[in-house]
């Protein structure tokens, strides 16, 4: 499996993360998404004929922005609202799209990840890029962009992990309660399997775990297609080993001290990963912290029904 995946036009200045460990290829539809052409109407408070109505996406006290978070402030750029059905002469001239890398990491350890994403930046991306990581791949970018801040201008992190060790298990709660009694069951029959040395079949059953653990994470999803390339059992097991590690020892929160960049976390209301766990430890080290809460949203904010149009307008305003 190669490990980029390259979409729009240069300069290829983002570049999205995918989580896992070992689920490389679910971040294509944002990256797509975020390198589309698009028109923009040059004062987005006109909303000529036929385009969308503020209320339901363009207007910014649309979002839920929680009790003292600060407000991003990018939303006035008229550059981001698109009206793709209007005739061209009502708008401005196409705007090229953006230039957007997926990396795919192959490295089966936490240090060989990010050696391989500094690879693959140093040598496609112009430097220094925003990264957009999400659930593990947040945590992977926050370690990266700490590692490496000259290479990293801004970092946005969506649905990320928490930080510290106390709400993890918040995680394995919350879903549980969500299951049936059969998925519950059909869960946990998985790990026993997963830790067979004799299953030469891994893959297939670590597939499986992140379907069930779909069901749990998500609010109203609309139907999409699963587009990870392959589910990898062992980039999973031992990454998150040395990234669990990592945190359980209080390193990890205390590499926020090393980043330079702006931070910006956007997060489901519904996602079972404890939004408490990033907004909280990340306050506390991290010089420009910035969040956002989505409602009506679970882990992954671009299939969610009722979330999946702000989500993209909070995202482009921030890059």
């Amino acid at each position: 499996m190669k490990n980029l995946r390259k979409y729009g036009n240069p300069p290829f200045d983002i570049a999205v993360i995918h989580g896992g460990p070992g689920a490389p290829g679910e971040m294509a539809p944002v990256a797509r998404e975020l390198s589309f052409a698009h028109y923009a109407h040059p004062d987005h408070y006109v909303y000529p004929e036929n385009s969308a109505h503020p209320e339901n996406s363009a207007h910014p006290d649309h979002y839920a922005y929680p009790e003292n978070s600060a407000h991003p402030g990018h939303y006035a750029n008229p550059d981001y609202y698109a009206y793709p059905d209007r005739a061209a002469d009502s708008f401005e001239p196409p705007i090229s799209g953006r230039g957007v890398l997926e990396p795919l990491q192959t490295a089966v350890t936490l240090d060989g990840q990010v050696r391989e994403l500094k690879a693959v930046l140093n040598e496609h991306a112009a430097l220094p890029v925003t990264l957009i990581g999400f659930s593990w791949g947040a945590m992977l970018s926050y370690i990266f962009t700490a590692s490496h801040p000259e290479l990293v201008k801004k970092l946005i992190l969506v649905g990320s992990g928490p930080y510290e060790e106390k709400y993890a298990d918040i995680i394995r709660r919350t879903r549980g309660s969500r299951l049936s009694k059969e998925e519950c069951k059909e869960t946990y029959s998985r790990i026993p399997a997963l830790n067979d040395l004799s299953n030469g079949n891994k893959n297939a059953s670590f597939a499986r775990f992140g379907q069930l653990m779909s069901l749990a994470d998500s609010y109203d999803p609309l139907p999409h297609d699963d587009e990870v390339l392959e589910y990898q059992y062992v980039i999973n097991k031992n990454v998150w080993s040395d990234a669990s590690r990592l945190r359980s020892n209080g390193k990890l929160l205390k590499l926020g001290k090393k980043i330079r960049c702006p931070v910006f976390a956007i997060h489901g209301d519904y996602d079972p990963h404890p939004f408490e766990g990033v907004k909280d430890p990340l306050s506390g080290v991290l010089k420009d912290f910035r969040y956002v809460l989505l409602e009506k949203c679970g882990h992954r904010p671009w299939v969610e029904r009722e979330a999946k149009e702000m989500f993209y307008d909070v995202l482009r305003g921030e890059i």
